[in-house]
């Protein structure tokens, strides 16, 4: 279905005032249908990852790669949700301490 369409001579002021109501109630539709992510989701460099991990580049990637922690390709760059990195770190300690210390030296 074909809307007509009147041209007419407006102020540019008033014009400026039609699209920008237009944009931001498209704008607010799309973004009012969009879930907001969860406030724990900030994203860490991978230096940022290694650190808060206590371990090396190459052993990130290491992990990276076989899936036991999960990076985010944003663009060329990876990133890794703190959340997730936290989590993976009570796990690590729960296991150690199910293990016990059995040092045997």
């Amino acid at each position: 279905m074909m809307d007509n369409v009147l041209l007419s001579a407006i102020p540019l002021e008033q014009l400026k005032t039609y699209i920008s109501e237009a944009v931001s109630s498209e704008l607010s539709k799309h973004f009012a249908a969009a879930p907001l992510p969860p406030q724990n989701q900030e994203l860490l460099t991978r230096k940022e990852a290694a650190k808060l991990l206590s371990i090396s580049l190459p052993t990130l990637l290491d992990f990276t790669k076989s899936g036991k922690i999960t990076g985010y390709r944003i663009g060329t760059r990876v990133r890794y949700k703190r959340s997730e990195l936290e989590q993976s770190l009570k796990q690590i300690r729960s296991a150690k301490q199910k293990g016990g210390h059995h040092d045997s030296k």
